[in-house]
Parts: C-alpha cells; structure tokens; sequence
C-alpha cells in the first residue's frame, strides 16, 4: 500500500484506586521498545467469575466489553455462541448491572463478526463489526460497519458502506475498536491486521468524514504507522490512546492527529479502558513467552494478563495474570472497569467466557 497521510475531506489516579496503590519504583523511558517487561507485579483481584448468560446459553468468543465513565453498568459482546454471528437469531449484545444481572440484551441479526464497543456518555452502544481478509464474518449480509445504538436496540447511525472493503472516506477495511469523544467526534480504528488499512479515521458526531491518518508498518513511535491496530481510549485530557497490538505499544495522539507519546510498558494492547479518573486498564492476550507448541513467540519474556496503571504519568502498578502463558489467544482482549478499578471485567476470545474480576 502507499503511504496514507492526513486526510482532511469536510467542512491522574482517581482517588478511588490511589487509595490501594502500593509503593513501586518508578518506571522510566516507557518509549523504549527494549525496556524491562511489567510481570512482577501484585495481583489485587479474586480469580475470576464468569457471568451469566440466558436461556441457558454458553458463551461464544468475545473481544469486546464498555462502560460508559462514572457508571457501573456494563455491556459485552457475545459472538453468538461461536466466533461469529452469521445464521444466528441470538442478542450479541448483553446488559448487566454492578451486581452482575443481566439487565438487557440486543443485537440479534445485526453484526457478523461483532469486535469492539463502546458506551457512550449518553448510554448508547457503538459496534465494529469487521471482515477481516481470513474470512471471519463471510457469508451473511451485514458487516463492514460500524453502528451506534441506542440503549433499547434502535439503530441511530451507522458508518462504512455494507460488506464494501475499502480505503475512502466512507469505507473500512476490518474496523476492530470505536471510541467517541467529549465533543461527539468519532474515532475508528480501521485495521486488524495483515491486507487492512491499519488507519485511525475520525467523523463528526453525525457521522460526516473528517480525516484519517496512519497506514500499514512497523516504524518508529510517531512515523504514523500501525500494526493489528485493536483498541482505542480516550483520557481526561481528550488525548486519543491507540493499541498498536503488533508492534507491542501504546501509541498517543491528539484529537487532530498529532502524535504526542508511545507506551511500551503495557505490553502487546489487545484491549485498553480508561475511566473518569484516568485509572488504565490494557489486556494482553497475546504475549508468548517460554514453550509455544511450535506458534512463534510475541513478545518474548513478557507475560499476557491485564496491566493496571495511570493514564496521567504510565506507570503500572498491578498485574492479573493469565493462567496459560504459551499457546494461542488467552485470557481478556477485550477489557472494562467499574467503581475506580473495584471491578475489572475482561471479554476472553480463546476460551470463550465474559469475566468479572473483583478487588479483594
């Protein structure tokens, strides 16, 4: 692909979580790809609890799960019972409360391959549903998209042409995560890997193309380039957090595509929340270290789990790990937090599960 550059087409801890904080030394050049991995750090959290499904349902994959800042209902994604939706009539989309009560469900024919999801202030829920070039999600007749609901299920915007695979303003190649800012811009992260566009395109709140930057590559911190671009976060400060999943980083950026920073220190970003007091929480789910059944290693010597630090200064305080350090996809991918990290919620791919994680 060419080099894809700006387009313009159109007109610190939260109190709550401080509290628990323990003494860590400091961490220090967090843009060094070499730097030191974040492993040894304490575990807060019980073992984890999966949550309920209805009519006696089981799980399928899930990459995605959201809280809207400042409230403790959450929503998840359930792939239908599969690692896809394509002939499925169940809700993909699942409602619980703080207790962990389902409260609501939607979604049932809409998505093929449902990925990221984000709540917005206004409790409406915003779906990637991706193609990506490996064939998930062929065969039926939606996907390519993403859409904004409401929280009763009506659809009230959607962006990307129908199952159209492009690189314009208005077209997506595999959209993996959607974040909406304070002022109602819209920001997706087009790419999930090989033969995608690995571009962050933005719109205004109604869905009208403003700009896009980014394009395929392995390059240096702030050469706008991306690889398996997976997820997206904003801070308090409305800096634009960009999981840079292959090349094992936290990319930051402003709203108008500047770059301002890179985060080596949470390891490879399968999935990143950060909640109205800037406590960041970032699922590793595919870090390899040690043995592998003969898959390549990612990221050798840093271990997969969910990393819990500060958005304000990057430092990581606490580490859930994951149980099986080799292999394949494990644990979260996607991942949320409630009550300033009180409860930490992760959307597990390969072993099929929404789990609740709870501080002790």
């Amino acid at each position: 692909m060419t080099r894809r550059t700006k387009w313009v087409f159109s007109p610190l801890l939260g109190a709550a979580l401080a509290a628990w904080t323990p003494a860590v030394p400091a961490q220090r050049a967090f843009s060094d790809p070499d730097m030191p991995p974040t492993n040894g750090l304490p575990n807060p959290y019980s073992d984890r609890q999966i949550m309920p499904l209805p009519d006696g349902r089981s799980w399928g994959s899930t990459a995605g799960v959201d809280a809207a800042k400042g409230r403790d209902d959450i929503w998840a994604i359930d792939r239908c019972g599969s690692n896809g939706c394509v002939g499925s009539d169940v809700d993909s989309l699942l409602h619980y409360d703080a207790d962990g009560n389902l409260i609501g469900r939607m979604g049932a024919g809409l998505f093929a391959f449902p990925h990221g999801i984000h709540v917005d202030q206004q409790g409406n829920v915003w779906v990637t549903d991706p193609l990506p070039p490996d064939g998930r999600g062929a065969g039926g007749d939606v996907g390519q998209q993403v859409t904004k609901l409401s929280p009763n299920g009506e659809i009230l915007l959607q962006l990307g042409m129908l199952k159209v695979t492009g690189d314009g303003p208005n077209e997506f190649s595999s959209p993996s995560d959607v974040v909406v800012g304070d002022n109602g811009a819209i920001f997706v992260a087009d790419g999930h890997g090989e033969g995608t566009n690995e571009r962050i395109m933005k719109f205004d709140r109604n869905g009208n193309f403003i700009m896009a930057w980014g394009e395929p590559g392995n390059g240096p911190c702030g050469a706008g380039e991306f690889s398996s671009l997976h997820a997206l976060a904003i801070d308090s400060a409305g800096r634009l957090f960009i999981g840079d999943r292959d090349n094992n980083r936290i990319q930051i950026y402003d709203q108008d595509g500047n770059y301002l920073d890179c985060w080596y220190q949470f390891s490879r970003p399968s999935g990143i929340y950060i909640d109205a007091d800037d406590n960041l929480f970032v699922a590793d789910s595919e870090s390899r270290d040690g043995a592998d059944n003969g898959m390549d290693l990612a990221h050798p010597g840093w271990q997969r789990g969910i990393r819990i630090g500060s958005a304000r200064d990057g430092v990581v305080n606490y580490f859930i790990p994951d149980p099986e350090p080799a292999g394949g996809s494990s644990a979260a991918e996607g991942v949320a937090a409630v009550n300033g990290g009180a409860v930490v919620y992760g959307a597990e791919v390969g072993p099929r599960a929404f789990v609740r994680y709870d501080r002790r």
